[in-house]
């Protein structure tokens, strides 16, 4: 037998107290699914399990009431709940800035944010940003710079930028490099893209 000390423990915490935790995690797995909808006892008090939750939201100026489940995001409540496909999903892991959508005025990764948590909440899509049929001056620069080549990119770009403007009408080069950090063109378009967003600050100023 080994008789070095801790030859049985790993950070402190014996086999034994490893294989108790994980046998109390599998309980835990198999416990919880009927649970849903209930409460349960922790040591703090008692928490909701949900298994579907309504919610209301607004979005593109509408209200919306839906029950989504707990794990649904933002992105999958859109596209197929809404039929609102402009927001696309790409990398799935909010590295690629396609999926971005606006929420309060905010930019965020829709296909990383729970829906539940747009509970209350004011959510804007490319496809509410024009009014009726007159474009947003974002997306007008867009087209007029052909800031796009498959376009898939195209709404998470637009989104972010109009974001940004309202924020920083008159930026330099180096602001609209980091405010697009967030993005990626797979075309690799992206001297025309910042062609696009000096043009469509300028519209802006210009009113």
């Amino acid at each position: 037998m080994d008789k070095r000390p801790n030859a049985n423990k790993a950070g402190g915490v014996t086999r034994r107290d490893f294989i108790k935790g994980v046998g109390t995690g599998a309980l835990g797995t198999a416990v919880l699914p009927p649970l849903f909808g209930q409460t349960i006892a922790t040591k703090r008090g008692r928490i909701a399990v949900y298994d579907k939750k309504p919610i209301t939201l607004t979005v593109n100026g509408r209200a919306m009431s839906l029950v989504v489940e707990p794990r649904e995001t933002l992105l999958q409540v859109l596209r197929d709940k809404l039929d609102l496909t402009g927001a696309k999903l790409i990398c799935g892991r909010g590295e690629c800035g396609g999926c971005t959508v606006l929420l309060d005025g905010v930019p965020v990764y829709a296909c990383l944010f729970l829906a539940i948590r747009a509970d209350g909440r004011t959510v804007t899509t490319i496809e509410g940003l024009a009014e009726g049929d007159k474009l947003h001056p974002v997306q007008e620069a867009f087209v007029e710079k052909d800031g796009y080549q498959c376009g898939f990119c195209t709404p998470g770009f637009i989104m972010t930028t109009a974001a940004f403007l309202a924020k920083q009408p008159a930026p330099s080069p180096g602001d609209i490099t980091q405010a697009l950090s967030g993005h990626l063109c797979r075309c690799g378009n992206y001297p025309k893209i910042h062609e696009a967003v000096g043009a469509a600050a300028a519209k802006l100023r210009r009113g």
